[in-house]
């Protein structure tokens, strides 16, 4: 790592708009020792700057520390940050309360149809289900695939409802919650008793397509895929074709391949299908969770300690 100077200010580019009010996020800086400022393109910066943004830049080599406000840096070049010796953080382990409310939310709405009821509500028909649909999520198993910040959230929330929880891994340290941990070469034995898959697993090459064709055949016909992960993780191909099939029951999908989700994807029209706007963590404190990440990277960069989540 090159040398590292003192932070004097904090640039905070318009592209989080993406995501959070850009002029709130600017004001959650309020106590911050260094100013925090709102720029667009164009501006240059040095080593005594510090980045908040939502897309890369090129420019932004030349400050001293950048930070992508989302979990995914995908877009980030994390061997240039490396060359440059200009560190590189995220937004991640912030996630884990919001997205798994997210999973439980599909998971609550599928299981007792309240998305159906809401379908015929705005029809204004008063819909009776057939007697053997709904269920409770209590005694029923969930299988967790990746036990970060947000698969540990969800297995604990799932716990607390009476659910067994079961996770897959590669360490296998105890989970709170979580009876059994499969390694992912498991992942079909893991899987195939399960009433829920939900992944929450990064997008990898080897999560590319964690579930395709060959782990719709091991699930039961009547579990339900909640993807809170990544859209690649699900083959939405072979997704589509075992909900055409009734190999699966139905999915909650808050991510896609292709965001948004093109109008002519078959997705939108299963009525057990439940789509999100890739707004898991969508709440209205979402800039002051990340506002308070960076605050405490400010802080550490300013006395030399290692930075929180960094990637590059």
């Amino acid at each position: 790592m090159t040398e590292r100077h003192e932070l004097e200010q904090l640039y905070v580019h318009e592209s989080v708009e993406n995501v959070i009010p850009p002029e709130a996020f600017v004001e959650a800086f309020d106590d911050l020792p260094i100013p925090a400022e709102l720029v667009g393109d164009g501006r240059e910066y040095g080593p005594t700057n510090a980045v908040a943004t939502y897309v890369p830049q090129p420019e932004y080599l030349d400050a001293g520390w950048v930070h992508c406000i989302r979990a995914g840096y995908d877009e980030f070049d994390t061997d240039e940050y490396e060359r440059e010796g200009v560190p590189l953080t995220n937004s991640s382990g912030i996630h884990g309360s919001t997205v798994s409310e997210v999973a439980l939310n599909c998971m609550l709405s599928l299981a007792r149809l309240g998305h159906r009821y809401r379908d015929h509500q705005n029809e204004r028909e008063w819909w009776e289900p057939p007697y053997e649909r709904p269920f409770t999520l209590e005694n029923e198993q969930v299988c967790v695939v990746g036990l970060g910040t947000i698969g540990e959230a969800t297995a604990a929330r799932c716990d607390a409802l009476g659910m067994e929880v079961v996770g897959v891994r590669r360490s296998d340290e105890p989970v709170p919650g979580v009876s059994e941990i499969f390694d992912p070469d498991r992942l079909h034995e893991a899987i195939e008793d399960a009433r829920f898959v939900v992944l929450t697993v990064p997008h990898t090459p080897a999560t590319d397509d964690m579930l395709s064709d060959a782990e719709f055949e091991a699930m039961r016909e009547d579990a339900y895929v909640i993807n809170v992960a990544r859209g690649p993780v699900v083959d939405e191909d072979a997704l589509v074709e075992a909900l055409e099939a009734d190999e699966i029951a139905g999915a909650g999908l808050d991510v896609f391949e292709t965001e948004p989700l093109p109008k002519e994807s078959p997705l939108w029209g299963f009525d057990d299908v439940i789509v999100f706007p890739h707004k898991g963590s969508a709440t209205n404190r979402y800039h002051l969770d990340i506002a308070e990440l960076v605050a405490e990277n400010v802080e550490r960069y300013q006395s030399g300690e290692a930075l929180k989540n960094r990637v590059a």
